[in-house]
């Protein structure tokens, strides 16, 4: 029997992330097995990490930062993958495994591999056909294996941070499916009878470990959302399950994101060091101060207005806390990529919501914020 966890992405989050949570789980025995990690790209260094992985099994992540006012840097072995699989040259083994041995799948492919592309057509659906390139098109064909060995119900986990994870990536397998031409009873497995969960992950990974692990901050979260029948890799003190993931998105969205893009919006308009991180702009009284009032006066109200304040303010602990990581290098510049949308995204929200909810608010930062044109 193989391992019951099959995971698409060798990326360090992943190896910090959800791995290390079942490895730690694994210990305690409360985890449901091990993983089969497989590689979905050509990328050189997921190649380097799947050799490692099959050469030694084991990887160390590095927790460094801070918890609690104190100091934290240990590094934990991690030994929850025992198979690496690269799909491009194992593909006949990650069918085998995903059709008679996977119970949940977890997946971390980045945005882009939520792309359907060209190439991938409904030739993929015949016996012996070649690999698809996109993610969702390996899906569609791995699922159908899994459909016609008539296996027990899957659980499938996605860690990409889009909103909805779990829902979007069904409808986008759902719709590649149905424009192949797939008959009704597999579109009625993919869309019902498979469990698709959306959730939420939360932790800075600052840097790989070469040639395989990590190194990431103390703080961590994956929130899931309840879904009737689904099966969960593991128990750990990180995972939530919830019937409310909005919540938690709102949190990291709109309090922990949209302090890192005011901060980058500091930045740009008074023209700070070029390689001025988080832990430089937090100790820098004037900002601090500017970010403090911003949470306190336009953010949290609207929290407190949902009923969710005290939640809002011991969330926000943690981010004081992670923003003043001594360890990481979280640098300005590097928050500032596609400054323009993160701003839409992270300001506009908390404007809407306090005026969904009727709230007489004054939010100057954020309006001019959301004014203010990214420098050329």
């Amino acid at each position: 029997m193989g391992n019951p966890i099959l995971q698409f992405g060798t990326s360090r989050f992943l190896q910090a992330h959800a791995d290390f949570f079942i490895s730690e789980a694994l210990g305690a025995g409360r985890a449901l097995g091990t993983i089969t990690v497989v590689q979905t790209t050509s990328n050189p260094e997921s190649r380097a990490r799947i050799d490692a992985l099959r050469a030694q099994g084991r990887y160390p992540v590095r927790i460094r930062g801070l918890r609690r006012e104190q100091v934290v840097d240990t590094t934990i072995e991690c030994s929850s993958i025992t198979e690496a699989l690269d799909a491009n040259t194992d593909w006949p083994l990650v069918r085998e495994r995903f059709a008679n041995d996977a119970r949940v799948v977890i997946s971390n492919t980045s945005d882009s591999g939520y792309a359907c592309l060209p190439e991938d057509t409904a030739t993929l659906l015949a016996p012996g056909a070649g690999v698809p390139r996109g993610f969702a098109a390996k899906l569609v064909t791995l699922l159908l294996a899994r459909f016609e060995a008539g296996a027990a119900p899957l659980t499938l986990l996605p860690c990409e941070l889009v909103s909805n994870n779990g829902d979007t990536l069904r409808a986008l397998v759902a719709g590649l499916a149905r424009q192949w031409g797939a008959d009704a009873a597999f579109l009625r497995y993919i869309e019902h009878t498979c469990i698709w969960v959306n959730s939420l992950v939360d932790r800075i990974v600052s840097e790989p470990i070469r040639p395989v692990g990590a190194i990431a901050e103390p703080y961590a979260l994956w929130a899931i959302e309840r879904r009737e029948g689904m099966v969960l890799p593991c128990q750990h003190e990180a995972m939530i399950v919830t019937d409310d993931l909005l919540h938690y998105e709102r949190l990291k969205l709109l309090l922990l994101n949209l302090g890192h893009t005011y901060l980058a919006e500091r930045w740009q308009l008074d023209g700070r060091p070029s390689d001025e991180n988080t832990l430089r702009a937090m100790r820098d009284p004037a900002l601090r101060a500017d970010l403090e009032a911003l949470w306190r006066d336009e953010v949290v109200p609207v929290f407190d207005a949902l009923g969710k304040g005290a939640a809002a303010r011991a969330y926000l602990d943690e981010v004081r806390q992670r923003f003043q990581n001594p360890f990481l290098d979280h640098r300005l510049s590097d928050i500032a990529r596609n400054h323009g949308e993160k701003k839409r995204r992270r300001f506009g929200p908390v404007i809407e919501l306090a005026r969904e909810l009727g709230l007489n608010l004054d939010q100057p930062r954020l309006h001019a914020a959301l004014r203010t044109a990214v420098p050329a």
